[in-house]
């Protein structure tokens, strides 16, 4: 990236990868395009932010959540559309938190859990779901373990959270892997996340789900290492050339890019953009 970034939200979207916010990072939006080798720079978001997440649908980017003026988590949401090169704020989620997951599943977009208002680092369960199509907001239900620096990932029509950390402290690192059905409003244990850890990068990648990265109190994780939902199991793949925490992941042409994130536990960050090839 031109710049350094870590505590960054990053998606695709028309066959770019955009990375947004993030801790020590400048406010504009930096854009990857993979045909070309090269970054560009959009509009400036509306306010700093990090810790958010971001997803990408019908054209747009959205950007939810985070924390703002050291760790205060908003309920803030912005849509971009790269056509026009502008953001604009629309009416914030429900339950403000950072540290959260979200992923796009059956045209909506779903916010889960992180770090929720008031005194320390609790958890927030909050599962809600956005509907650009009516503009609409809807609380689901509630994840049964609350968590925060996780990944959340959508495949095969149903929603995967997946690792993260009990009240932001590394030292309490989960592997849980909870699975939530659209059909019925309700989340079901899956296998656990063999390498437990938090500050982790997810993302779909041919029929798997793909985590990589990640921190403890002991140090940053390069392990990647792949979900099959059909057969409840993992396997393990290629670690990163560069163990990070707090970076971003997004498939694109059948590869997967992990941008970002910080070499050393804590605050440290990177411009790293390293690609995977199955």
């Amino acid at each position: 990236m031109p710049a350094p970034r870590a505590e960054i939200a990053v998606a695709e979207l028309g066959g770019k990868i955009y990375a947004v916010g993030g801790i020590n990072a400048v406010r504009e939006i930096e854009i990857y395009d993979p045909a070309t080798d090269k970054w560009t720079r959009g509009a400036r978001i509306p306010r700093d932010v990090h810790h958010p997440a971001a997803v990408g649908l019908n054209g747009k980017l959205y950007l939810v959540g985070g924390y703002v003026n050291g760790w205060t988590p908003v309920a803030d949401f912005h849509e971009y559309d790269p056509a026009a090169n502008r953001w604009r704020t629309l009416a914030p989620m429900p339950t403000a938190r950072g540290a959260l997951a979200a992923s796009v599943l059956n045209g909506k977009i779903h916010a889960v859990s992180g770090v929720g208002i008031g005194p320390g680092f609790k958890n927030s369960a909050a599962h809600e779901a956005y509907d650009p199509a009516t503009n609409r907001r809807t609380k689901l239900a509630p994840i049964p373990t609350p968590r925060d620096h996780h990944a959340v990932v959508a495949l095969d029509g149903r929603l995967y959270a997946i690792g993260g950390r009990i009240d932001g402290n590394y030292g309490q690192n989960i592997g849980s892997n909870e699975a939530y059905d659209p059909a019925t409003d309700r989340w079901e244990k899956k296998a656990p996340l063999p390498t437990i850890r938090s500050g982790i990068a997810g993302s779909a990648l041919n029929g798997r789900i793909v985590i990589l990265g990640g921190e403890s109190n002991s140090g940053t994780f390069d392990q990647t290492e792949a979900y099959d939902p059909k057969t409840d199991r993992w396997t393990t793949l290629a670690p990163t050339p560069t163990a990070r925490h707090g970076l971003g992941a997004a498939a694109l042409g059948g590869r997967l890019y992990a941008i970002g994130g910080g070499p050393t536990p804590g605050g440290s960050s990177s411009a790293l953009n390293e690609v995977f090839t199955p």
